[in-house]
């Protein structure tokens, strides 16, 4: 069962400074379109590859874009031995429909 967290609350946990690292796992062309401020840009198929890089010690929120590729991620990285991955329900569309902040990334 995969931990899932909705845009409010991660817009919450922001905000408050506690140390959530956001990952987006979708395409470059996608981020290209407006990524969530401060995300770390990991397209999901290279999260086995990288996926040295996320601590354990943390919470890693996943999105994607409606959060079904982040669930099945967050679910890949359960079975790996991360027990802190949530994914961010409704991905960034939900995030966007709250009205929180999107930014595109620079070049």
């Amino acid at each position: 069962m995969v931990n899932e967290i909705d845009s409010e609350s991660l817009s919450d946990r922001l905000k408050d400074g506690e140390g959530v690292l956001l990952v987006d796992i979708r395409t470059p062309a996608e981020m290209g379109q407006g990524m969530i401020p401060d995300a770390l840009q990991l397209p999901m198929h290279l999260i086995p590859m990288r996926m040295s890089e996320l601590p354990k010690d943390r919470d890693v929120v996943l999105y994607c874009r409606s959060g079904a590729r982040s669930y099945q991620a967050c679910a890949y990285m359960m079975q790996q031995g991360y027990d802190r991955v949530l994914n961010l329900r409704g991905g960034i569309i939900a995030w966007a429909r709250h009205g929180f902040p999107i930014e595109t990334p620079s070049a």
